[in-house]
């Protein structure tokens, strides 16, 4: 116990209550089993001990009298969140309005913008960490995998198209009636979904700092944080479904609902798990998301070469009985359910809510 103590003196010794101990332990790995070596029944058990050790100043605070930080609305996020939506809809009237060369000069600066724009919103306010911790960076993968999800919700499903019948002949030119299709209006949903993304953020952190702050167990906080977290995430695929509509309504194109809500869902609770230092499981979703729909691809184009047509059916199965759509659909939601439950079991623990200072 001793030991224990010594390694942890500094976690103790700032914690204002027994539950921040537990929720810092737990993030150094420390479980029920763990503590029973302890002899103590479980981890929050082991911290009440280890915070009746800890010797504290008469000038400190007591526990209970001074409240855990909770994330603060801040104008700068709040603006910054609505720059991505902002610069996608100037993108979308400039393509809208302009033809040959002019067409391509505007796409390309709308995407450094968007880009730009997207990397400020990961690197402020609530996408980018909880509060008085350091952003945690985006990993290159992470980033590669969006980028061609995002890519392929633009142009996959014109291209597959093309490929399963012969194509494709000629590159995207972004005009409604090209033979390459783009869809636009789901991309542009999606930007404008930064803002509502970074809320729900900002409501999930608040609402579980109050709760890590209320609550007088570990399995307590658990069983509160739950609800939180499946309230935020239908909060967000409603405002996504909403934009979906305005957008598809304004654009006089399809909504694209089932790829579109998919794709935010799965974006969403990737930078969520990040942002609270759980780094591994986003990458590996979003990986395989993007390597079903690049074997989508693949496979159609790789049933051309003699011998190899059986490589094809599949895929040709698939969209013949759901349509184009289930592709994307299928490859993004079935990622986006495995973070969800990821996120079920991480994200409703204490420990994914402490603050980095009292951790370290």
């Amino acid at each position: 116990m001793k030991a224990l103590l010594h390694r942890h003196r500094e976690l103790c010794e700032r914690a204002v209550d027994p539950l921040e101990i537990a929720a810092g332990l737990e993030a150094h790995g420390i479980t029920d089993r763990t503590a029973a070596r302890f002899r103590h029944r479980d981890v929050f058990s082991l911290a009440e001990e280890l915070y009746a050790r800890v010797p504290r100043s008469s000038g400190e605070a007591d526990p209970g009298t001074e409240p855990l930080p909770v994330p603060r609305v801040r104008p700068g996020w709040v603006l910054l969140t609505l720059l991505p939506g902002a610069l996608g809809a100037a993108t979308t009237a400039g393509l809208r309005l302009t033809h040959g060369h002019p067409r391509l000069l505007v796409a390309v600066a709308g995407l450094l913008a968007l880009c730009l724009a997207a990397r400020a919103v990961l690197r402020h306010g609530p996408l980018a960490g909880p509060s008085g911790t350091r952003a945690w960076r985006t990993t290159s993968a992470t980033r590669a995998w969006t980028v061609w999800l995002l890519g392929y919700a633009l142009f996959g499903d014109g291209l597959l198209s093309a490929v399963l019948t012969g194509g494709p002949d000629t590159l995207p030119t972004g005009a409604p009636d090209a033979p390459w299709p783009t869809a636009v209006a789901p991309v542009l949903a999606l930007t404008l979904a930064c803002a509502p993304a970074a809320w729900c953020a900002h409501l999930l952190g608040a609402g579980a700092r109050r709760r890590l702050a209320d609550s007088r167990g570990l399995e307590e906080f658990t069983a509160t944080a739950r609800p939180l977290l499946c309230g935020t995430f239908t909060l967000f695929l409603g405002t996504l479904t909403a934009l979906l509509l305005l957008c598809g309504t304004v654009l006089r194109q399809p909504a694209a609902y089932a790829q579109t809500l998919t794709l935010g869902a799965l974006l969403l609770l990737a930078r969520l798990l990040a942002v609270h230092r759980h780094r591994r499981a986003p990458v590996l979703a979003l990986g395989t998301a993007a390597a079903a729909e690049v074997a989508a691809l693949a496979l159609p184009l790789t049933g051309r070469l003699p011998g190899c047509a059986v490589l094809s059916v599949p895929v040709r199965a698939l969209v013949n009985a759901c349509g184009l759509a289930a592709v994307p659909a299928l490859a993004c939601g079935a990622a986006a359910l495995a973070l969800l439950f990821h996120a079920g079991h991480t994200l409703t623990r204490a420990s994914a809510h402490a603050l980095t200072g009292a951790l370290e």
